[in-house]
């Protein structure tokens, strides 16, 4: 209460309180990982086809692991990660099985080669194609409305580990060369898709044709 020179009381003014200021929130922006997944399964995959192919010394083997450990397996693996953090279901289930398909064969190069027979290498490798061209198959069936790149490369990519794992299996060079020549296109393939999808982060509109498939 308050009071007037007349001596009566009068109600006092309420003074009007600022709002307080909101709390500040944190928001993480995510960008595209399907380019760099995409870039980390191409670039071993293109190396080791050049191998199968016999275009490159097999003595350079090495070097194809490191790569595919580093790039193919870890590199992909946190890509894929990344893309089921922003909800991309089908990108993140495709590069998390291809990069750990990466890290498994230099396990199996680096650490468990050694306690399988000679005479059963291959049939061991040829199964682990054999499992992963499985896995393509069903991620192809899901892939159809995606894009057209990613639906070719899929089907590429399946009968690219089908070859290979029956060349492997059955120790026949001429599988092996095959699957090293549908491994190229399968890694040009991924390739392109990476560099479309970069061009269109950078520069706005799409450069690269992809042909998206799902219906608007």
């Amino acid at each position: 209460m308050s009071t007037t020179v007349d001596g009566r009381a009068q109600p006092q003014a309420r003074v009007a309180r600022p709002e307080p200021p909101p709390a500040a929130t944190t928001t993480m922006g995510w960008g595209n990982s399907a380019p760099l997944a995409l870039a980390a399964f191409a670039v071993p995959t293109l190396m080791l086809s050049a191998i199968n192919v016999g275009w490159v010394n097999i003595a350079v083997e090495p070097m194809i692991f490191a790569v595919a450990f580093m790039a193919g397996g870890i590199v992909q693996l946190i890509a894929g990660i990344i893309q089921l953090r922003t909800g991309n279901t089908l990108a993140g289930v495709l590069f998390s099985m291809y990069g750990s398909l990466w890290l498994s064969l230099f396990a199996f190069a680096e650490f468990f080669v050694k306690d399988v027979p000679p005479a059963q290498v291959g049939h061991a490798l040829g199964l682990l194609l054999f499992a992963f061209g499985a896995f393509t198959l069903w991620v192809f069936v899901a892939s159809f409305r995606s894009n057209a790149v990613i639906v070719a490369a899929l089907a590429v990519l399946a009968a690219t580990l089908f070859v290979l794992g029956a060349g492997q299996y059955a120790a026949n060079t001429a599988l092996v060369h095959a699957g090293g020549y549908l491994g190229f296109v399968a890694g040009a393939l991924a390739a392109y898709l990476s560099c479309a999808e970069l061009c269109e982060a950078a520069y706005h509109r799409v450069v690269l044709p992809i042909w998206p498939l799902a219906k608007s």
